[in-house]
């Protein structure tokens, strides 16, 4: 039961999202207010009771094209409570929570609306032929930070993070898509919100090879200025580890980027150290393609630490996704704040960021994909030296003995000091 309360608070406007499967619905409020939400059927109604609430006059009725809404209604109940009323197209999963006032909005209700369609995905059964075989594209998952009703910082003559950021993902995206042997996935395509979890979640259901976020940063200096690159912290990736182990939520699937693990039948012990090595090959590689990108950024933007930076973020938190967070500049600061207004500056980010990529995974381009199948032979030779083994040649190069053998026409692993060996 709701607490008897005047009307102190007012619903002073609604905003409504949608995103390709969910819609948000957002209660600007005058203060904070208590809530519930249910659902009804026959026909098919979700109901949001506000104690203490009122509705502004000021508030119109809202477009809810290509949304489940089919309508919104209100009216006050029991003279304590205002009743919003959604009349649904379809059946939604729904949750709803409160927001704090920040430097863009006050108080506000938050309900999000999950489409329950079935998934019209293919399985790569559906799309390849029996008997075909195609090597596969390398999938670059592409994060643009923040989206909806957070507009994320806001800088040079009012201009947001969340614009700049989406379009320097989709000029990415784009060149990505010209450039054989990668395929980029938007996590966002659009002005809406994704949480933070879900956008882990969005990569790694699109089998991402690497996840990229972008952002713009801001501080109270308006000094501060420079780009940079992040990468999860080793404390941050224990403790995303730990917190994986403990839910054993999607465990079949953490370690599909390197081997197809799954945790289902191992013990927590066993599970733990795969994790643990999931999360550090992951990391590694992180820092790799992080370096790669840094230096094409320095190339067109001052750089806030010539170093890839670690830290907690939780969209970097994947054990099986190497993932990095690319902070394109200080949105705060006049200078940057121009620059990442201008269309031309963020297509120079974008290209940066595109040519890093495109030189990480051209070095070490995955199994199986048409970089790897694609690769120039190595014009590579050793000279053998005093202690030289074929077994300690093969782990200096990451190669295998019978892939040494091969190459150079070796009948057995006798090896002589001078002589000169291709490596694969």
């Amino acid at each position: 039961m709701f607490a008897q309360a005047a009307w102190a608070v007012q619903v002073e406007s609604l905003r409504v999202w949608r995103a390709p499967d969910s819609t948000r619905l957002v209660f600007d409020l005058s203060g904070p207010a208590e809530h519930k939400v249910f659902s009804l059927s026959s026909p098919q109604r979700l109901v949001i009771d506000l104690a203490g609430v009122s509705m502004s006059s000021a508030v119109k009725e809202l477009l809810t094209d290509n949304t489940p809404i089919q309508k919104i209604r209100w009216a006050q109940r029991n003279k304590t409570v205002l009743r919003v009323v959604l009349d649904l197209k379809e059946s939604v999963k729904s949750r709803s929570f409160l927001l704090k006032p920040n430097a863009s909005y006050g108080h506000r209700l938050v309900l999000d609306l999950d489409d329950q369609a079935k998934s019209t995905v293919k399985t790569v059964d559906q799309m390849v032929s029996p008997g075909v075989y195609r090597s596969r594209d390398i999938v670059v998952a592409i994060d643009a930070g923040h989206g909806g009703e957070d507009p994320g910082a806001i800088g040079y003559r009012g201009v947001k993070e969340k614009k700049v950021v989406l379009a320097i993902a989709k000029e990415l995206a784009a060149l990505l898509e010209r450039e054989p042997g990668f395929k980029p996935k938007l996590i966002r395509t659009g002005d809406y919100y994704v949480g933070l979890r879900k956008r882990t979640k969005l990569a790694r259901a699109s089998s991402a090879d690497l996840l990229v976020s972008i952002h713009a940063d801001a501080f109270k200096n308006r000094k501060a200025n420079g780009a940079s690159v992040f990468a999860i912290s080793q404390r941050g990736a224990t403790s995303e580890t730990a917190r994986w182990l403990a839910t054993r939520e999607n465990s079949s699937d953490l370690i599909g980027g390197v081997g197809g693990v799954s945790l289902d039948d191992k013990d927590t012990v066993l599970a733990g150290v795969l994790l643990d090595l999931s999360m550090t090959a992951s990391l590694s590689a992180s820092l790799d393609v992080g370096r790669d990108v840094l230096k094409e950024i320095g190339k067109v933007n001052r750089l806030h630490k010539s170093h890839v930076e670690q830290a907690a973020f939780v969209v970097l938190k994947s054990p099986d996704i190497p993932s990095i967070l690319v902070e394109t500049g200080f949105i705060t600061n006049p200078k940057d704040g121009k620059n990442l207004a201008s269309s031309k500056h963020q297509k120079r980010l974008a290209r940066s960021i595109f040519t890093g990529i495109n030189r990480y995974f051209s070095l070490t381009p995955p199994p199986g994909t048409y970089l790897a199948a694609h690769r120039p032979k190595s014009n590579k030779k050793y000279v053998i030296r005093s202690g030289d083994t074929l077994s300690s040649i093969a782990m200096q190069y990451s190669v295998s003995i019978a892939s040494l053998r091969k190459q150079n026409n070796l009948k057995a692993d006798v090896i002589r000091i001078g002589q000169e060996l291709n490596i694969p």
